[in-house]
């Protein structure tokens, strides 16, 4: 790849790169659903940029320019909430996905004290499904998304890494 990917948090002014990244990213999830309304798509600038200020979110830079990123919070039960994992879909295969998921992770458990992880992914999201299975996430159970695509809930504890694949 040449240049070096660099994982780090997010600042204000990455929202925007994010938000353009994000919806890039989502366009074949959204085709593989037949459903164009899915939560990252319709997600609008200012509520991005509010969760960059307060949810933990990190960014994948590939010099200027922001190729991943992800979103975490903690809600009340001590379970950190993790979504919205994207990569540029020509840097993809390439761990990034993991990485970012580790930085998440990490800063979740140490400023936020998180016991555990759970993230959602659509039913048919086999990529994702991969990737969160190798980083040590279970399939818990099942929910459907506001967007009423049905989606998978996995889960991990923290302190736990699986072997790198």
């Amino acid at each position: 790849m040449g240049m070096s990917v660099t994982i780090s948090a997010a600042a204000e002014q990455d929202a925007e790169q994010i938000f353009k990244l994000q919806y890039l990213c989502f366009q074949s999830e959204a085709a593989l659903y037949g459903n164009y309304r899915i939560d990252p798509l319709v997600q609008t600038l200012d509520s991005l940029r509010e969760e960059v200020a307060r949810d933990c979110v990190f960014v994948a830079r590939l010099g200027d320019e922001v190729v991943g990123s992800v979103r975490g919070s903690v809600t009340e039960d001590g379970a950190a909430a993790i979504g919205k994992l994207c990569v540029h879909p020509r840097l993809q295969g390439h761990g990034i996905g993991a990485r970012l998921l580790r930085a998440a992770e990490s800063a979740l458990v140490e400023q936020h004290g998180a016991k555990s992880f759970r993230l959602h992914t659509g039913h048919r999201s086999e990529g994702n499904l991969r990737l969160y299975r190798k980083v040590g996430y279970r399939t818990v159970g099942t929910s459907e998304g506001t967007d009423g695509v049905p989606m998978i809930v996995l889960e991990k504890p923290a302190g736990t890494y699986a072997a790198t694949a």
